[in-house]
């Protein structure tokens, strides 16, 4: 609020008629959106205080501060007649009344320097002294100047000046006790450069009206005074950014060692840059080693002198050490072991600079974290309440929805965000404190940049323009925030990496502690519930973190099987905070039950798992210290799976849980009671007991279709349904034995125990399912697969009820079909999550193929009824209930796709994986192999044995399938090296699985026995178990999808196919009905006039229900919709060009050009952003077509009336045209997108609209291309950067994603592919840096057209990182890759900012000065780059250097040719030739393998590849340097001997160099690449290094 104040002030300067109100309007927005929470805040704290008047004296505070706001709102309202000095005065009474709220809140010295702000406010006054004598000046050179209109203008602009000056110390006032926001430093400085430019128009104007030398020379001496008191001031400024402690001692060494260290580091791969940090770092630790012996001297502690001269002897031994290693890397540049070393020396030094310094080192990183995340805090404070302001007038709900729901997101962390922040200033030593707030920062980077990027998609609907604005400037903010804030953290953690396991062991000792104090306090009745607790969401909350936290375990024991330290570290804090949930769930759960069992047993077992938990972290911990023990996995699982017991206990405590348990426990009780069954005696007859029976199954499957209803209440309405269930199940296998008691005959009492083995097993299943459900409602596919456990219970029952019955013709089957379809009604209810895999268009086709089998079906029940053959009529029953069964479950699905596409649902956000397919899969893959085993199915007929086996082969080999190449898509799409290689090795365990089971299954199908049955159950177990541990590790948060939220009018347009859905099933039961009297009675006209008027409703609601399903086609109406928008707007733009054409265009006056302009590029981006979501959506995702296509028609509107504003405020009229045909010519694109979107329509097999998509996809891209450029370089040439600098924000937050977006990389690419693609770019941004400094002084105008390029540049850079960091094999590269383009992309948008001031205002020098250096910085960072990408390719690297060697040596080769040529290569030593022929052979084989080597190394890493060129360079040189001593021993009485030796060996260095170029270029490449073939080629050339033609030249040699 003190910043927007300072704006106001500042805005507000000039003519009422140059004021910038949208500007204005924005300041004044910031204030009012703040007030509300200010004061809520104020309230809290207020009610918190603890002293007797301290919360009236802050009320009190606030209540001035807000009433000096209100005075500033009424004095700046426009048409007010207070004058100016009023309202500076109102503006320092903000000021004053700020610092005494600030004060009461009891803010310390510690966290505002009062003699700083003492400092600030006395160079702002020594200003407006140095100005004052200024203005006097000036009155004196206007009292000479003869001609009034000069006098005028001196008296002007000094008056001018007068008043920036008291604009100035108001500023200063009012930004005084928040100068350390960056916001306000910046107005701060803005009000100092209105200064400036006004000392710089007095100058000018006293020059041109005075020829009095004297008062000239007088006048520009206190212009200078002005100059110097204001650069005194914005020095004083910019300290705030990095305001240091007197206490620390030698700072200004230590901040040179992290700064030399951290360039050193960036530069690892260039040698000559590594030697030149090095000289700075060994001077700098030089005179800390100084500073430390004088402080030693001065102490009279002999100890505290003692260890002041240990840490500077160490500090002394580890320079010497970095001074030896740089000068052996200087010696050595192309070695990249001599850069290691140095990089080594360079850690060793910096780690006793830390100890020698007290852990300064450290304590500085973790400060400017400290400052980063605050400012993060303030920054998404003012974000969020930004975001809320534009939320009330933005015209798009779907950018609405995700700008709320990202908000929202945000907001949430927060407060995480300043308890870490907190819990730090407490205690600043703590490893645990620092761990939490690194931690804590780096989990709120994510949803920050989540809600910029929605914030910004959201920007061009915002209709309110001052809302707009303030939208904008609050990203912008944000923006810096988290790039300062992504660097702080970045470095911070480097620093910590080796403390991430010992303080998550520290967190969870702690929460031990915790767990004893709820436990005491259940024991005392003390225990109360927080608010907003209840028993439902506490218990779903344990549910949920329990899967979590075995996710993050599955991670933990990856990480540390791969031996990766970082990712350890990472598992281990997600594990704890995991638990940190699952504690307070815990706490929930027992302060909400009054149970005092269930409160000490979900507590006693939450103790368990911590205590387990702990040791998993200890031998995690074990297995790090020593990854060479092949003990460690095993010993990891078996904790793990501790874990997971200890887990499952838990969950299994809570009271819901308890009676599903109950209930499973006595299903397998009576289920093992099955294994020898007691047939209980009755006197009560087969046909009493068969109608008991009968009841008993109506019962069962009753209360089995309860329990999915129930589902969808509340877990207990689910527990109490599972009890029932269990009663009823006991009452159905009594009277199932004894029925089969009653039927003498051994064979039927098999079948009724075997039948009754199978319900017992379904309905075990069924409960698990249903715990499942309880213990977390919204788990990915839960309900589905309880909805299947309960149909498989109905099966179960029929067969069991064909078995044991006796009925007339046809009536079992009757009675099973309705049992059947009855379960499947309830699906209809509520269809909010997908049924199976099925797209909308597969799904109408499964409608149309199974109402196609219906109608057969339906003909056939009465057909066959006709000619009494009842075993046909069974069979079309069967086929019947089936088809209806497989309607429901596709029309289930296509009213799940409408209401997910529907606009005002929410829709989805893609993960890494599809948890519900990956669950759907695991289900199935189980099913199928539990068929498999499934002893009952022994005892069917071979064909039936034969068909079924095939179909679970097939069921396992599809999903098996399935998942494989989800893990392979997973594998490209994260961004996490250790999760890569487990999805890659968890497909290669599943294939490997499915292997050797079906080659079990071929032996079981060939010949089925019970030996191969079994061999086929141990093949199915391994697959089992690696399925359910790849769905575990996917079950990760840091993998889900978020999935869509069906909205109520959502649910409206899924009614008409639920409806059509419920009717088909009510006629189909109506149908098995009378079907039933049907085969009774056959002869019955009336039942047949029954029957077809049945039939004829059901045929009737399927058609409905397919002309539903094709009317609801997701995206149609949204397509229609966006057609004729579009249409209206191409009307607007040829009515506009119209009036251009005739010159009566008038010119809008609610923006101003620039605001045009920059609304217009950001509607573009965001269309040009959508294009290709939108043409795949049109493919193959109908469910996001309507969504898409909303969302960017939306923006049209914005980008017309912009190109309509920017027109009319446009001189030129050829530009006027120019402006109104792109945009013309966009929209007309985007109509003919529109068009072949609508054909399309997400339909996977329209094959023949998808050209047509892509063509249209293409134009469209290209005309934005061009409107783009078009308003870019007419936006940069007046100065607007912001969408620049919103491009390459976005572009940064791009390659710190989790998840990788494969549409913006380029697949299929090698790291040499996309190292050479960045090299061309980062060399490309160096050079316009450097012409930016070059036309900061001779073409201004230049600036925004090198910005436009710099901008382009940078997110081809960035996009190509995400590539390289994915395609490098060593995580420390692809790391550094990602954060030198990180803090590239920072400084770019600086000097992009630069530019952009300095075109608005030329003559500033400050900002002249900025850019020049932030150039610099560009350049250097660039540098950084570079020498990553060289790191990162150090083979390929190796081969350049080998390369450059061997040409060396072919060079010193060709002279000695022309010295034996000239016969003077004499021999020097005594050897002959025949001592040094034993030589040449011996290094001559070598070379031969080295080249094999260095062959093979192309296909290999970059550093097996650095080798191998490594090697064969030493032994060419060595081949070399012994055939000339060989050649020089034959003498120079024999020339044409050593030149024919010494030609052979040029011969080799020759082919050798291009083989080391052809490998160079085949690094990383496929076989199938043609640089591949190349190599091939050069590979052949090895024959010239065969030992036995230099045998045989040896031999010639010797005998001439």
């Amino acid at each position: 609020m003190n910043a927007a104040t300072a704006q106001l002030v500042t805005l507000t300067s000039g003519d009422q008629d140059d004021v910038d109100y949208t500007a204005v309007g924005a300041a004044v927005n910031q204030i009012s959106s703040n007030v509300g929470d200010f004061s809520r805040d104020v309230k809290m704290l207020a009610t918190l205080q603890e002293e007797d008047n301290s919360g009236q004296r802050l009320l009190d505070a606030a209540r001035g501060l807000i009433g000096a706001f209100s005075d500033l709102l009424r004095i700046a309202e426009p048409g007010t007649t207070e004058p100016r000095q009023n309202l500076l005065a109102a503006a320092g009474r903000i000021g004053e009344a700020s610092q005494e709220v600030i004060t009461e809140l009891g803010e310390t010295v510690d966290d505002l320097d009062r003699i700083y702000q003492e400092t600030l406010l006395a160079l702002a006054k020594a200003v407006a002294n140095a100005t004052a004598s200024l203005v006097l000046k000036a009155k004196s050179v206007a009292s000479t100047s003869e001609e009034p209109v000069h006098q005028d203008r001196v008296i002007s602009s000094a008056t001018q000046c007068a008043l920036a000056t008291s604009q100035l110390v108001a500023c200063t006032k009012v930004v005084a006790p928040t100068i350390g926001h960056p916001a306000c430093q910046e107005q701060l400085i803005e009000a100092a450069k209105l200064v400036a430019k006004s000392v710089e128009v007095i100058v000018e104007s006293s020059q041109t009206g005075c020829r009095d030398d004297y008062l000239l020379q007088d006048l520009g001496s206190a212009a200078t005074a002005v100059t110097k008191a204001l650069n005194d001031l914005l020095l004083h400024v910019k300290k705030a950014a990095h305001q240091t402690h007197a206490s620390e001692q030698h700072e200004d060494a230590v901040d040179t060692i992290i700064n030399v260290t951290d360039r050193l580091f960036s530069s690892v791969g260039d040698a000559h840059e590594m030697v030149k940090q090095a000289k700075q770092l060994a001077l700098a630790t030089s005179t800390l080693v100084s500073a430390i012996r004088s402080q030693a001297e001065e102490h009279t502690d002999s100890e505290a002198q003692r260890r002041l001269l240990a840490a500077a002897k160490q500090l002394a031994d580890a320079t010497a050490k970095l001074v030896e290693a740089a000068k052996g890397c200087a010696s050595s540049p192309n070695d990249s072991n001599q850069q290691q070393m140095l990089r080594t020396a360079a850690e060793e030094l910096r780690s006793a600079t830390n100890t020698a310094a007290s852990n300064a080192l450290k304590r500085r990183l973790m400060t400017r974290l400290e400052s980063a995340a605050t400012q993060a805090a303030a920054s998404a404070t003012q974000l969020i309440n930004a975001s809320n302001q534009a939320y009330k007038t933005n015209c798009n709900p779907s950018s609405n929805q995700q700008m709320s729901t990202a908000a929202t997101g945000l907001d949430q962390q927060i407060p995480t965000l300043v308890q870490a922040l907190r819990a730090y200033q407490r205690h600043p030593d703590s490893a645990t404190a620092q761990l939490a707030l690194i931690n804590a920062c780096q989990d709120f980077i994510q949803p920050a940049s989540r809600l910029i990027a929605s914030s910004n998609a959201a920007a061009p609907t915002v209709s309110d323009q001052s809302a707009a604005l303030n939208l904008h400037n609050a990203v912008k903010n944000m923006s810096n925030a988290i790039a300062e804030l992504r660097s702080a953290a970045s470095r911070a953690q480097e620093a910590s990496t080796s403390l991430e396991i010992d303080s998550a062991l520290d967190q969870l000792r702690d929460l031990d502690q915790d767990l004893t104090d709820i436990k005491q306090a259940a024991v005392t009745d003390s225990l109360t519930r927080l608010p907003g607790e209840t028993a439902e969401l506490c218990s779903s909350q344990l549910g949920t973190t329990s899967k979590t936290v075995g996710s993050s375990m599955a991670q933990l024991l990856t990480a540390a099987a791969q031996g990766n330290e970082d990712y350890v570290g990472i598992a281990a804090r997600d594990t704890v905070n995991a638990l940190k949930v699952l504690v307070s769930s815990v706490r929930g759960v027992a302060a909400t039950t009054d149970d005092k069992r269930v409160q000490q047993a979900i507590i006693d077992n939450a103790r368990d798992v911590i205590s387990q938990s702990i040791y998993l972290l200890e031998e995690a911990k074990y297995a790090m210290n020593d990854p060479g023990n092949p003990d460690n996995q095993q010993r990891l699982s078996q904790v793990a799976k501790s874990v997971s017991n200890a887990l499952n206990n838990c969950v299994s405590s809570l009271p819901g849980q308890r009676d599903i348990d109950n209930a499973i426990r006595l299903i397998a009780q009576i289920s093992q009671s099955l294994a020898n069954p007691r047939f209980p005696q009755t006197d009560r007859s087969y046909q009493e007991v068969q109608n008991d029976m009968s009841n008993a199954t109506a019962n069962l499957n009753q209360a089995a279709s309860d329990i999915v209803t129930s589902s969808r209440v509340t877990t207990q309405h689910l527990s109490e349904s599972s009890t029932r269930y269990s009663q009823h199940y006991e009452d159905f296998v009594h009277t199932g034995l004894t029925l089969a008691g009653i039927s003498k005959d051994a064979e039927t009492q098999n079948q009724i125990v075997g039948g009754l083995k199978s319900v017992s097993m379904v309905s075990s299943k069924l409960l698990l399912a249903s715990k499942s459900v309880s213990a977390d409602p919204n788990a990915p596919n839960s309900r589905n697969l309880l909805a299947q456990a309960a149909r498989a219970v109905t099966e179960s029952i029929n067969h069991l009820f064909s078995i044991c019955t006796q009925s007339a013709p046809g009536q079992k089957e009757c009675d099973n079909a309705l049992r059947q379809i009855q379960m499947m009604a309830s699906m209809l209810d509520n269809p909010n999550e997908p049924v199976n895999d099925l797209s909308y268009f597969d799904s109408l086709q499964a409608v149309m193929e199974k109402s196609k089998d219906l109608g057969d079906a339906m003909t056939g029940i009465s057909n066959h009824a006709k000619k009494g053959d009842i075993d046909e009529f069974c069979n079309s029953v069967r086929n019947f209930a089936n088809s209806v069964c497989g309607l429901t479950e596709a029309s289930v699905q296509s009213a799940y796709l409408v209401g997910i596409s529907d606009p005002a649902s929410e829709p989805g956000r893609p993960g890494v994986v599809d948890q519900t397919q990956f669950s759907r899969a695991n289900q199935a893959i189980q099913m199928a192999c539990q068929n498999l085993t499934n002893p009952a199915s022994s005892q069917q007929q071979g064909t039936n044995k034969q068909a079924e086996v095939l179909s679970a082969a097939t069921v396992v080999a599809k999903h098996t399938s399935s998942l494989c190449n989800s893990c392979r898509l997973a594998s490209s799409k994260t961004a996490n090296p250790v999760a890569k290689r487990h999805f890659v090795q968890s497909a290669k365990d599943v294939a490997n699985s499915t292997a050797n089971l079906v080659k079990a299954i071929k032996a079981l199908d060939s010949d089925f026995t019970e030996e191969n049955r079994q061999k086929c159950a141990e093949a199915a177990k391994p697959l089992i178990n690696a399925v359910d541990e790849l769905t575990t590790f996917a079950s990760s948060p840091e993998f889900a999808s978020k999935p869509a939220k069906i909205s109520a009018q959502a649910r409206l347009a899924q009614e008409p196919i639920t409806q059509s859905g419920k009717a088909m099933i009510e006629g189909a039961c109506n149908m098995l009905q009378v079907a039933k009297q049907l085969a009774a009675n056959p002869k019955d006209p009336s039942t047949y006039q029954l029957y077809s008027h049945h039939s004829k409703s059901v045929s009737e609601s399927i058609k409905r229900l397919v002309a539903n399903i094709k009317d609801s086609a997701p995206g149609q109406q949204e397509c229609d919709n966006a057609i004729e928008h579009l249409n209206l707007i191409i009307r607007d733009l040829d009515q506009a060009s119209l009036a251009a054409v005739s010159q009566n265009l008038k010119p809008r006056d609610e923006k101003s050009l620039k605001a045009y302009q920059e609304q217009m590029i950001n509607s573009a981006r965001e269309i040009l952003d959508r294009i290709d979501l939108i043409r795949q959506a049109a493919k193959e995702e109908p469910q996001n077509l309507g969504h898409l296509i909303s969302t960017v028609s939306s923006y049209f509107e914005p980008l017309a009336r912009s190109a309509i504003g920017s027109a009319s405020r446009t001189v030129n009229s050829k530009q006027q045209m120019n402006i109104l045909d792109l945009t013309k010519t966009v929209t007309e694109s985007a109509l003919q997108f529109t068009y072949a979107c609508k054909e399309g329509g997400g339909n996977p097999k329209a094959s023949h609209t998808h050209g047509p998509i892509d063509n249209a996809a293409d134009d469209m891209k290209d005309v934005l291309q061009d409107l783009l450029q078009t308003m870019e370089e007419a936006a940069s040439q007046a100065g607007v950067v912001n969408s620049m600098i919103d491009t390459i924000t976005k572009s940064i937050a791009r390659t710190d994603e989790r998840q990788i977006d494969r549409m913006t990389i380029i697949e299929n690419l090698s790291f040499v592919d996309h190292q050479t693609n960045m090299v061309r770019l980062a060399k490309q941004i160096a050079r316009t840096a450097q012409d930016m400094i070059s036309k900061s002084t001779t073409n201004v105008g230049q600036l925004g057209v090198l910005a436009n390029q710099l901008t382009r540049d940078y997110a081809a850079l960035a996009n190509a990182s995400i590539g390289a960091a994915s395609a490098t094999s060593n995580i420390e590269i692809g790391n550094r890759i990602r954060t030198t383009v990180q803090d590239l992309g920072k400084s770019c948008i600086e000097l992009i900012q630069d530019a952009g001031n300095l075109q608005g205002n030329p003559t500033d020098q400050y900002t002249l000065e900025d850019l020049n250096d932030h150039a610099k910085s560009v350049q250097e960072k660039v540098s950084y780059v570079l020498a990553a990408l060289q790191a990162g390719a150090r083979g390929t690297q190796a081969c350049i250097n080998a390369a450059s060697t061997v040409s060396g040596i072919i060079g010193d080769l060709d002279t000695t040719i022309m010295f034996a040529s000239a016969g003077t290569l004499n021999d020097e030593g005594s050897d002959s030739f025949a001592d040094q022929r034993e030589n040449i052979l011996k290094t001559a084989k070598a070379l031969v393998e080295d080249t094999k080597t260095l062959v093979a190394g192309a296909a290999s890493n970059q550093e097996q590849l650095a080798v191998a060129a490594q090697c064969a360079v030493k032994t060419i040189t060595r081949l070399a340097d012994v055939v000339k001593l060989g050649a020089a021993s034959i003498g120079s009485d024999q020339p044409e001997a050593q030149v024919l030796l010494i030609n052979a060996v040029k011969d080799v260095a020759s082919a050798l160099s291009e083989l080391i170029c052809a490998t160079k270029n085949a690094s990383g490449k496929s076989v199938s690449d043609p640089t591949m073939l190349t190599l091939k080629d050069s590979a052949k050339m090895r024959s010239k290094f065969n030992p036995a033609e230099v045998r045989h030249l040896c031999a010639i040699t010797a005998c001439t």
